[in-house]
């Protein structure tokens, strides 16, 4: 069976470390705060521009913020685990990507929400510090995509011949005969 290289490998861990390290923290610090995060300005103005769009109170900001805290927390721990995965890995057994994948389509799934925002107010150092995230999470998605690909293709799949799809001789179908 081929394998993906190990630097494939390296790159989906580092990704998956980087969502951890600052995802998580961020998502700490929002859900410790008193405010759930909104009192830095620079970190939570996706949170307002959701909000100005929503037409949100400040008590729905608060639910908001404490909502995409969650979501950040949630995916920094698949992150985490998929890591813990990949060093169990050393002791024996198989890596599962497909949590990290799905960690990662939710990751995706914030970012382009609190993108819009950004967009939409002519931010362009926010909207260069999402579209990174979002370029890594795509890329480390697509790492996982190609890696599960290769860990289901037999190492003979050449040489593997598909039987036909009708028998010999059979007659062509046609329905208005």
């Amino acid at each position: 069976m081929r394998k993906v290289s190990g630097a494939s490998v390296a790159m989906i861990l580092g990704v998956a470390l980087y969502f951890t390290l600052f995802w998580g923290f961020d998502a700490l610090r929002m859900l410790t705060s008193p405010t759930f995060g909104l009192e830095d300005v620079w970190r939570s103005q996706f949170v307002f521009g959701i909000g100005r769009v929503l037409g949100l109170e400040p008590m729905g900001l608060i639910k908001l913020a404490a909502f995409f805290g969650t979501l950040k927390l949630t995916v920094a721990g698949i992150c985490a685990v998929h890591i813990l995965d990949r060093f169990g890995l050393l002791s024996g057994g198989k890596a599962d990507s497909e949590i990290l994948e799905a960690g990662l389509i939710l990751a995706m799934l914030i970012i382009i929400a609190s993108i819009a925002p950004a967009l939409w107010s002519h931010n362009a150092d926010l909207v260069r510090e999402q579209t990174i995230q979002l370029v890594l999470a795509g890329l480390a998605a697509a790492l996982c995509i190609i890696e599960r690909g290769y860990a289901r293709r037999p190492d003979n799949a050449d040489a593997i011949l598909l039987p036909a799809a009708t028998p010999r001789a059979a007659p062509w179908f046609s329905p208005f005969r």
